[in-house]
């Protein structure tokens, strides 16, 4: 094993002098560089600590070893590469999952040495203390950090591939009726029975509630812009691209917006504010405080605030809104998704389907039924 010195032009066409090194191994000539610029210093490391190592690994056949990152070590890269396009909610609930159900169970393995048999092991034991709803995100949280290491060639696939999702129940949709929904409203303190009725008549979700501020509120063309959302105290753009969305202010809503508007509009600030004149930093203090309490008050079995948007829907449709602008008002992608959810709630007409075919299909003999004819 030998140093030398080569000389490389970089893109401003200067040239430096690099040590590199030089051995024979198994009748091939190899060639690497030290990634040091020639220096009396660089040049005294590489002969009294680099060129021993190096030659001790080239004895006992680690030298030529490819160095495999473990789970943990790798997830490091993998969040920097997303660090950018991934928004800084979704990083930082990523991070949680990962620290909380990935790195103690996996994080000390190799990456390349993860069998399907190991992911399946891994999931069984986390579907302990978690819903299958939340098991998808810590599945994607480790499926994007194995794919990373396919992409760099580290592992030759994604086991994670071959473990089955496990299956989530679709969620049971219960709505609240019209007379429910005024007694909520009723039983609610101060701002909170504008914050429900908002809730009620636009279907809007909880983040884009406590997100929403006075300039995107139009009284004049009655409408809302929804254009951004607060969780975890971060502000940032609502669940999806068609989320951002101009929401009509509907004649029901109105008196409750413009009473809200005399609470906290002369502010310019978020709509609904704090005890500290601030913005809510996500929607549990009022789930768990105001939410409950009037639901309890009200003698109704509790169901998540996220039914306030269901009601909306359900109750739009059940009395013959168009599905058009419910799927608008709502955010959703387009009307499919609506339908998939809300099918069952659309109005139907009470007349006989099908009538148009009875002239042309019904023979014109006074008998319609042959005799000669046995129902069984």
């Amino acid at each position: 094993m030998k140093i030398y010195i080569k000389k490389v032009k970089n893109s401003q066409g200067a040239t430096k002098e690099w040590i590199w090194i030089r051995f024979t191994h198994n009748g091939k000539n190899y060639r690497k560089t030290l990634n040091l610029e020639n220096t009396k210093a660089n040049m005294k490391l590489a002969k009294n600590e680099i060129m021993p190592t190096m030659q001790l690994k080239l004895l006992n056949g680690e030298l030529f070893e490819k160095t495999v990152p473990t789970i943990d070590e790798y997830s490091k890269k993998s969040f920097d590469i997303h660090s950018v396009s991934r928004k800084k909610t979704t990083q930082d609930d990523y991070r949680i999952s990962y620290d909380k159900h990935i790195k103690p169970y996996l994080g000390k393995r190799k990456i390349n040495s993860l069998k399907p048999s190991d992911i399946s092991l891994w999931q069984n034991k986390v579907l302990k203390s978690v819903s299958a709803s939340r098991m998808k995100v810590i599945r994607a949280v480790l499926s994007t950090i194995l794919n990373d290491a396919l992409r760099d060639e580290i592992i030759e696939r994604n086991p994670l591939t071959l473990v089955s999702t496990p299956k989530i129940a679709k969620p049971v949709i219960s709505p609240f009726s019209l007379s429910e929904i005024f007694s909520i409203i009723d039983k609610a303190d101060g701002q909170f029975k504008n914050f429900f009725a908002l809730a009620f008549f636009t279907g809007m979700r909880s983040g884009e509630m406590i997100g929403l501020k006075w300039e995107n509120v139009d009284f004049f063309r009655n409408e809302i812009y929804v254009k951004q959302a607060l969780k975890m105290g971060q502000v940032t753009t609502p669940k999806t691209t068609s989320s951002v969305r101009y929401v009509d202010i509907i004649d029901t809503l109105l008196p409750y917006l413009q009473m809200q508007f005399r609470l906290t509009g002369n502010q310019n600030s978020y709509v609904f504010l704090n005890e500290s004149g601030e913005n809510f930093y996500d929607i549990k203090r009022i789930r768990n405080t105001h939410w409950k309490r009037v639901l309890k008050e009200c003698s109704f079995e509790y169901r998540p605030i996220y039914h306030t948007r269901h009601t909306f829907a359900t109750l739009m449709l059940e009395n013959g809104e168009d599905i058009l602008w419910v799927s608008n008002m709502l955010g959703h992608t387009d009307s499919t998704m609506t339908l998939s959810r809300y099918t069952r709630y659309i109005k139907q007409d009470d007349k006989k389907r099908a009538a148009f075919l009875e002239s042309k299909s019904v023979p014109n003999d006074t008998e319609t039924t042959p005799s000669n004819l046995k129902v069984v």
